[in-house]
């Protein structure tokens, strides 16, 4: 049976555990994100996200659908277009501005009818701009947005932003790349992966430059890292014991 492909023409949709808003937010769609239908219902669909393979569950009122060929021609993300300002704005058929937030897809506008209203703010320069973009951006278990994002929800839309490919789990994450043996080889723009006292991974964030990192716990912030971990400077204490430091710029 031929597949069928959504497409999310909003600033964000929500994608949660189960068939349900009470659910987990387990991820989120950004504006031109694009994925195929596992399974349709009467008001939600389970849906893979073609960037990250990650599945989950949206209603089915928020998207709009493609056919496969464009699926596959969209699926060639070396030919995406990423909005890298913190807000950009789509003009739609009616005239009225729909918001696009950072990390969305840009070149898909014409497929949905719309038309690019660029911002005028200064466009950021490389990963680690992008990055500083979203300080103080609240952390939401699930999020990808600067209105809510988690630690590898965060990595992962800065590097796609620049075109990189990060997968959207944190233990995924820590796959990529090649491990550095210590801070003082990494350079701004590298991820620091954290465990728990069990050894479990439980964080991620990008390292800047003399000792500083830049992660979402409670908000996008910066702290001090050393060998030992992400020191809070404002509670004088660790927060993260560090576990690992990998590059993907080899």
């Amino acid at each position: 049976m031929k597949q069928t492909h959504g497409i999310c023409g909003l600033s964000v949709i929500n994608v949660y555990k189960t068939p349900s808003e009470s659910s987990e937010i387990v991820n989120q769609l950004l504006y031109g994100d694009h994925f195929t239908l596992i399974e349709v219902k009467k008001f939600w669909s389970k849906v893979r996200f073609e960037y990250d393979g990650s599945t989950g569950y949206i209603l089915n009122s928020l998207y709009a659908t493609i056919d496969s060929d464009l699926a596959n021609e969209l699926d060639d993300f070396s030919k995406a277009v990423y909005n890298r300002h913190l807000t950009n704005y789509a003009l739609l058929e009616n005239q009225q501005l729909l918001p696009i937030l950072i990390g969305s897809r840009m070149d898909i506008m014409s497929i949905l009818g719309h038309e690019n209203k660029e911002s005028e703010e200064p466009t950021p320069s490389d990963l680690v701009e992008t990055a500083l973009r979203y300080t103080y951006a609240p952390y939401m278990k699930g999020g990808r947005s600067p209105f809510g994002i988690d630690a590898d929800g965060f990595t992962q839309i800065v590097y796609k932003t620049e075109q990189k490919w990060l997968p959207r789990n944190l233990e995924q994450q820590a796959k990529e790349g090649v491990p550095l043996s210590f801070l003082e080889e990494s350079t701004p723009g590298d991820l620091a992966f954290f465990d728990d006292e069990e050894g479990e991974l439980i964080h991620v964030g990008i390292l800047l430059k003399n000792n500083y990192i830049i992660h979402a716990h409670g908000c996008v912030r910066i702290d001090r890292i050393d060998h030992t971990g992400i020191f809070n400077p404002h509670t004088n204490q660790y927060t993260h014991k560090l576990r690992v430091i990998k590059t993907l710029n080899q």
